[in-house]
């Protein structure tokens, strides 16, 4: 799934962990969709597996390349927001305010960094299970 047309709020960071919850709906769903698509030996000359994994993998490639995209544009803009407002405090040390709004974004960054983590773990769950099920219909393109 892709992210929504009208873009990524990275403010919030609550929606920003929302619409990744939607994004990884493909990777939660993967060993249901593998169980209802990819046949077993019994059945399988009635479904063509290899034009489903192939389907399969362009999907999980797209989805995996999406989440990724929205996550280091979201560390990319939290990091620009730090450095502006580290440079604004370093101008006004006595600014309290300035110093818990620094202290909230970073630990937003931070949050999002870990998403990066946590993307990696769910990749790599998905690309297990793709290939137990799919190796023996369809092989990726080497260029991965």
């Amino acid at each position: 799934m892709a992210a929504p047309s009208g873009g990524v709020n990275c403010e919030e960071f609550a929606e920003f962990q929302e619409l990744l919850k939607v994004m990884r709906t493909i990777d939660d769903r993967i060993v249901h969709e593998l169980n209802t698509t990819v046949p077993t030996a019994s059945f399988a000359g009635k479904i063509d597996a290899s034009q489903t994994c192939k389907q399969l993998y362009e999907s999980l490639m797209s989805a995996h390349a999406s989440r990724d995209r929205v996550i280091k544009n979201c560390i990319a803009q939290t990091s620009a927001v730090v450095k502006h407002l580290r440079e604004e405090r370093e101008k006004n040390l006595d600014d309290l305010t300035l110093l818990k709004q620094l202290r909230k974004e970073q630990t937003k960054l931070k949050w999002m960094q870990s998403e990066l983590n946590v993307e990696e773990v769910v990749n790599d769950r998905s690309w297990k299970v793709f290939n137990e099920r799919c190796r023996i219909h369809f092989k990726p393109p080497k260029h991965e």
